[in-house]
This record gives C-alpha cells, sequence and structure tokens, in this order.
C-alpha cells in the first residue's frame, strides 16, 4: 500500500458501474502534481424517527430498503432512537424519501438533505484545504480508455479512510484573469461580439495580455485569431497550475462570455485537470463558475459580504483597499480604444493589464481569510466563497453535530417559513440616541464579545430551552422583559460550541504573539478572524427563517440579557463621575464630569 499527502482542493462525485465515487482534487505536497483521488467507499443515507420502531422497520423493509440499523441520536437535547438507512446511490435519496415519509409509522425523516460529498467531508473528517493522508495505490492511467486526463495528472484509488494531518499548506499562488470584449452597440453579446483582449496576473510575478493585436509592452503576447486566443488561455492556466484562479464578477460575466465565445467558435475548453470544460453550478441566486480540480473565487461576492460601499466597481473596491486609483477605461468606449491603433489602444493595453493586476492584489488581500473559514466551517473553498455568514455557521453546527452525535434538524417546510416570516421580530440591542453637543474627556465603553459571552453565561440554546415546570426555579436562567427560561445544566449544544469557539481564538492569539515567521503571524490572524466573524454572527442566525435550528425565543432572550447588561453598565458608570452620551448595542460613550483634578 502506498501513502500519498494531498492539499485538498475541491471535491465531487461520479458514477462509475453504477455507483457513487468520491473524487478529491488535489495538489502533492510534495511534487505539487495535480492528483484526483477516488474513494468507493462511501455510501449515501437518511435517517427516521420511528412512531413504532419494530412496525417502521417491517414497513421499510416492504418498501425495499435493506440496510437499516437502529442508532441512538440526541435530537435538541433529548436522546432518541432512529432508524438509518443505506442506500446504493444519492440519486436514490430523493427518489424513495417521500415514500418513506409517507409510511404510517414515520414521524419524521431527517438528514435526507445533505449533498453526498458534504457528507463525506462531515463523516471522514477531512478539511478543504488543509493535508489530507491517503493510503492506497496510485492508478494506471493507461489501463482505462474512459479516463482522459493531462499528462502531469496523477491518479490514486483509495483504499483506507483518508487522515486529516490538521496542518494548512502556507503557499497560496493565485492567478487572476479577466477580459475585455468589443461593444460597439452597447452591451456584448457573446454570440456576435469577440474578446479582444484576455489579461492574467498571478501573486508570484507573472503578468500578460493576450490580444490578436501588437503591442509595444513586453506583457502582450500576439495570436493569430480569437481561437488561438482562447486555447493560449487555457495553456496558460495549465502550465500555470494555480492554487486559486480568481475573478472580479466572474460568476456572472467573465466565464459565461468565455465558454459562449468558446462554444461559437468551436474551441475546446478542457480547463478541469479532469479534462472537462467550464460548468454552471446553481448558487443562491446566481450560478457559480466551476473548473474541476481548480478553485474558482469570484472576488465580488466576497467584497459584497466583507464591505460595505457606495459601489461594488472594480475602481471603487480598489481604490478602497490600496487608497490609490487604478487605471479606468470608459466601458462604452472600449470599442474606440481597440479601434484606434493609436496610443489609446496602448491605454486600453494598459487597463486590460491593470484590471487583471488590481484582481489579483485584491485577491491576495482577501482570499487567506476565505481560506481560513473554508477550514474551519469544513466545506470547500469554492461553496465558501460564495456562501453567506448564517449558511457558514450551519454547516459549522453540522460538523459539530456529527462529532457529539446530535441528529440535525431538518430545514422548515415551507408553511412553517412562512409562520417564521410573519411573526413578530425580535427587538434589537439597546440604542441611546447620542446627546446634542461637543464633549471632551470621552471615553468609550465595551462589552468584549458580548452575545457570545451571553450565550454560553445563560445557556441559551434550543435545546436548554425550558417552560420551567419540571424544575426547581435554582435549575434555570430566567430572561429580563420575556421570562424565557433556559437550563443551566447540561450545557447547551451551540453555547459548547461557541465556547469552544472562543477558547480556541483565545488560543490562537497567543501563538500569533509569539510567532517569529511573518507567514505563519499572517496564516493565524486569518485564522482568528474567521472564528471572531463565526462566534459574533452566532446570534442573529437564531433568528433567521432558514436556519435549521431556529429559535426566535433564543435571540430574543439573547439581545433582552444584552440591553440590561449595557444599561446596568452605563447605571454603574455614573457612579465613578462618567455620564453616558451615546450607547449602542454592545458599547457607550461616556464623558467624565467629576472633578478631574481629584486623586
Amino acid at each position: 500500500m502506498e501513502t500519498k499527502k494531498i492539499v485538498l482542493n475541491d471535491i465531487d462525485y461520479i458514477t462509475y458501474n453504477d455507483k457513487p465515487v468520491i473524487r478529491l482534487f488535489g495538489n502533492d505536497y510534495e511534487t505539487h502534481c495535480n492528483v484526483i483521488a477516488y474513494d468507493n467507499s462511501f455510501k449515501p443515507y437518511m435517517y427516521v424517527l420511528p412512531i413504532n420502531k419494530d412496525e417502521c422497520l417491517n414497513q421499510l423493509r416492504q418498501l425495499g430498503c435493506e440496510n437499516l440499523e437502529v442508532e441512538k441520536k440526541i435530537d435538541i437535547g433529548v436522546e432518541r432512537e432512529f432508524i438509518k438507512i443505506t442506500l446504493n446511490h444519492p440519486q436514490e435519496v430523493p427518489k424513495i424519501r417521500d415514500d418513506i415519509r409517507d409510511l404510517p409509522d414515520v414521524e419524521q425523516i431527517r438528514e435526507y438533505d445533505i449533498p453526498f460529498y458534504r457528507r463525506y467531508l462531515i463523516d471522514k473528517q477531512v478539511t478543504p484545504s488543509n493535508i489530507i493522508e491517503l493510503h492506497g495505490e496510485n492508478i494506471n492511467k493507461s489501463l482505462y480508455e474512459n479516463i482522459k486526463v493531462d499528462d502531469d495528472v496523477e491518479l490514486f484509488k483509495i483504499n483506507e479512510n483518508p487522515i486529516d494531518t490538521q496542518k494548512a499548506s502556507n503557499s497560496n499562488k493565485i492567478l487572476s484573469f479577466d477580459i475585455e470584449v468589443y461593444n460597439s452597440e452597447g452591451m456584448p453579446e457573446a454570440e456576435k461580439d469577440p474578446i479582444i483582449m484576455m489579461s492574467l496576473s498571478g501573486n508570484y510575478g507573472f503578468d500578460k495580455v493576450l490580444s490578436t493585436k501588437k503591442s509595444n509592452h513586453d506583457y502582450v503576447e500576439t495570436l493569430d485569431s480569437e481561437e488561438d486566443m482562447l486555447r493560449r488561455f487555457v495553456e496558460i492556466i495549465k502550465e500555470e497550475n494555480p492554487d486559486i484562479l480568481v475573478g472580479y464578477n466572474s460568476d456572472n460575466f467573465d466565464l459565461p462570455y468565455i465558454k459562449k465565445r468558446a462554444d461559437t467558435l468551436n474551441v475546446k475548453l478542457d480547463l478541469g485537470i479532469d479534462g472537462s470544460s467550464i460548468k454552471f453550478m446553481k448558487r443562491g441566486f446566481n450560478n457559480a463558475g466551476v473548473i474541476k480540480g481548480r478553485v474558482h473565487v469570484d472576488l465580488y461576492l466576497l467584497i459584497r459580504q466583507y464591505m460595505r460601499l457606495d459601489r461594488y466597481t472594480l475602481e471603487r473596491v480598489y481604490e478602497e483597499m490600496f487608497d490609490e486609483e487604478k487605471i479606468d477605461v470608459p466601458g462604452d468606449k472600449i470599442y474606440k480604444y481597440w479601434d484606434s491603433d493609436s496610443d489609446a489602444l496602448e491605454e486600453l493595453f494598459d487597463y486590460s493589464m491593470d484590471d487583471a493586476i488590481s484582481t489579483m492584489k485584491i485577491g491576495d488581500k482577501i482570499t487567506p481569510l476565505t481560506i481560513a473559514q473554508s477550514r474551519l466551517v469544513g466545506q470547500p473553498l469554492f461553496d465558501i466563497a460564495r456562501m453567506t455568514t448564517g449558511q457558514m455557521i450551519e454547516w459549522y453546527l453540522m460538523l459539530k453535530a456529527y462529532e457529539k452525535n446530535n441528529i440535525v434538524p431538518n430545514k422548515p417546510s415551507n408553511i412553517e417559513f412562512n409562520q417564521r416570516q410573519n411573526s413578530k421580530k425580535v427587538e434589537g440591542g439597546y440604542v441611546k440616541e447620542p446627546e446634542k453637543g461637543l464633549f471632551e474627556h470621552l471615553a468609550y465603553l465595551d462589552f468584549k464579545s458580548l452575545y457570545p459571552t451571553i450565550i454560553i453565561a445563560q445557556n441559551i440554546s434550543p435545546d436548554t430551552f425550558t417552560d420551567g415546570t419540571d424544575h426547581d426555579e435554582d435549575e434555570y436562567y430566567t430572561c429580563p422583559e420575556n421570562g424565557y427560561k433556559f437550563l443551566k445544566e447540561p450545557k447547551g449544544f451551540i453555547p459548547s460550541i461557541i465556547g469552544h469557539i472562543l477558547d480556541e481564538r483565545q488560543r490562537i492569539k497567543k501563538l500569533m504573539k509569539k510567532e517569529k515567521v511573518p507567514e505563519q503571524k499572517r496564516a493565524y490572524d486569518f485564522e482568528q478572524q474567521g472564528l471572531k466573524r463565526l462566534a459574533n454572527s452566532m446570534y442573529g442566525v437564531y433568528g433567521y427563517s432558514r436556519f435549521r435550528w431556529y429559535k426566535k425565543e433564543c435571540g430574543a432572550a439573547i439581545t433582552a440579557w444584552g440591553r440590561e447588561y449595557i444599561q446596568n453598565a452605563m447605571e454603574k458608570s455614573k457612579e465613578y463621575g462618567f455620564k453616558p452620551v451615546y450607547a449602542d448595542t454592545d458599547g457607550f460613550y461616556a464623558t467624565y464630569i467629576g472633578d478631574l483634578d481629584e486623586e
């Protein structure tokens, strides 16, 4: 048996001989070659909460379900017996779930909607962007006619469970790309308007613009035709083999346009390491551009998540992040610059190159945080880059639920969702409007991680929520204002996880202070930032209508305790000669009005 270590970049599954086969895409940690590792041992499954266990087992067998096991799982704080149904292929799940749901002795079906590849990551406890140790054997490509991959791609068959080393690769080779298109009639149409320039920039010193026109610039490579330019674009990406391929609004514009032009011109876009072309996958309201084995990140989506700006153009974002203006050419004038064949054309080359460089610099600055979030949440970087914070929290909780033998709650039905949407909104944090005037001797006092601390201190969780009838008064915490009650023991599922997050963040921050190597210090910083974002966002999802662990009472209790804490702190400050003049959620400004000369 052979051992191979890869940096795990992505994951999916294919069907081979009617069986699902997981594919792990990565780079060999030692040789940096692309690797596709296959695991055919994993099978999909779902759970049933039975009304009568024995009757339910008989009904499932009559339905054709053969691989059945009874397991004890914790369901929102209560241990219950569930029937685990293992199937042969993920495509069987949607076909059979409604039939199972309709059986007389089935109360609920659970964990039927977790995508197969994500289930694999959770169950095998392997983390994207980490170094994964594989045990198995190399595959001889020449023995399989149906496998068409590039010569430099290694194939590996996994025979044992992969091992997560918990270590990340510090290399982060980024290649950006951007296109300019001919647009003499307004908005360009890919069926008829050609790509005139394709620019690429790497964070390791690679800069190039491809075009069918010549230039005085060294970075311009001239091709005979648009078809040749598209082929050369594919060649460069394969030659450079970046860890991350970044664009700006590339899900919505660049990649769809490149794909349509290639289809129109009959050019093969075999960008994937498995020889596949660009594909598009639904993510939220948009389609995401997938290049198999190469992580494509649309920075526009990340910027919308990380920054609050008046506009989100590349020029505006670059100026905000680097405090300098980038080269700009009006979009509706691009075709005029192209047609000029003069100094204006050289300006267009500068602009195209600057677009790619600016995109690369933005990517180099913000993708490390997204990589840290991918490692923390345990889901692929491609997916994390397109998730909301609430979705990241949910997948993180699903990972932890598996570790703690908790069964994952279902998403709400349409009826439940509408009921949640129409219910009374949770009151927010305390706000004291700022007093008018100029103040001196100002102090700002705030609570460190106020809401996460309240969740832990008051044990606020769906599994600890109680009406108090079966418990003595000293066994639960009672919330001010609304009177909601939460058991003191045992520790709730979500408070225990937030406690772990805060402890882990403090541990990372201590390591960061001691670290002397700049690259590792920076990696620690992104890791602690990711943990902070996760912890601080946790309270908000209690009231998010599509959240699996939705509990409006939890959200209302957190903000109620928060209002009490800050108002008490403001009153306490008056005893020390301060006068609060403005407050918002977790902190307040106060001016010192006592005797300044007093010792």
